[in-house]
């Protein structure tokens, strides 16, 4: 069969400006606002092609007591294999919650499969203070050896902590866990240590090249906050395939986020989610 589709074409946008694509490794939950869910919107409304490898679907976010639990390691590979035979190419990977110890070895894979200019790990393995019931320490070590592969990483305050072995709760904490992740890494790896569940601040730490730059938010009265850190890192992602420039990249995320929590959308029954498409709605497009 042929087909006339041109599998390197990116100018979607009026005028022939080129849209950067990117792959997305993800499960998808169908209840939970959390990654697929979040990260759909946030990447279509920075304009930036996104194409999802889904790892698994649930009926809900981890954090509930019960889920159903719909894993798709076994179509993965040859989900990837078609891209590849295709020819596709894509100016970055972002890679949120992988499921087994098998998925990371598959987007180990990819990566060498594609060679994509830009890699960011979200390490997705808890929340709110403690990990997954699903995250077994064999998976912590194979996401240990997943990281040096990344050129940025995004963990959350619980991630951290599994990833170190440190409490943190604090800003200090944070600039001790950022250095111990790097001294394992190479010294062009990005680490982004997301500080929203810190007590006094919405601060979040950039550790780049043996450096620290706090990326400095202010609290936002707004009940409606959850997904805020699938939020945050899909925008440092595409933010990262618009610029190389790591430390403007995740400053341009922080203030897309704190903009999208700012709007105040109430939608639903408890903490709602973020209105993602507010730059659309006050550009009047």
């Amino acid at each position: 069969m042929t087909s006339n589709f041109d599998t390197s074409d990116r100018n979607a946008q009026k005028g022939g400006d080129t849209v950067p694509r990117l792959a997305m490794i993800n499960d998808i939950a169908g209840f939970g606002r959390c990654s697929t869910t979040v990260s759909l919107p946030v990447i279509s409304v920075m304009k930036v092609q996104v194409c999802p490898v889904p790892t698994s679907v649930l009926s809900n976010h981890l954090g509930f007591p019960l889920c159903h639990f719909d894993d798709y390691t076994s179509h993965m590979r040859d989900y990837i294999k078609v891209w590849n035979e295709l020819g596709l190419t894509f100016d970055g990977l972002y890679c949120g919650f992988l499921g087994n110890e098998e998925q990371i070895d598959i987007v180990r894979g990819f990566v060498e499969m594609f060679r994509p200019p830009l890699f960011l790990l979200d390490p997705v393995m808890g929340d709110h203070g403690r990990a997954y019931s699903s995250i077994t320490e064999t998976h912590v070590q194979k996401m240990k050896e997943l990281l040096p592969l990344a050129d940025i990483i995004t963990p959350n305050l619980a991630e951290a902590e599994v990833l170190t072995g440190m409490k943190i709760t604090t800003r200090e904490e944070m600039e001790k866990a950022a250095k111990v992740l790097s001294d394992k890494l190479p010294s062009t790896v990005g680490i982004v240590i997301k500080g929203g569940h810190l007590d006094d601040t919405a601060d979040d730490l950039l550790y780049v090249g043996g450096e620290n730059h706090w990326i400095n938010g202010k609290r936002i009265d707004n009940p409606n906050t959850h997904g805020t850190g699938c939020t945050f890192s899909s925008a440092i992602a595409c933010n990262l395939a618009l610029t190389s420039d790591k430390v403007q990249a995740v400053t341009n995320a922080k203030e897309y986020l704190a903009g999208a929590i700012a709007a105040k959308l109430d939608l639903g029954k408890g903490s709602g989610p973020l209105m993602h498409n507010y730059k659309i709605v006050e550009k009047d497009i």
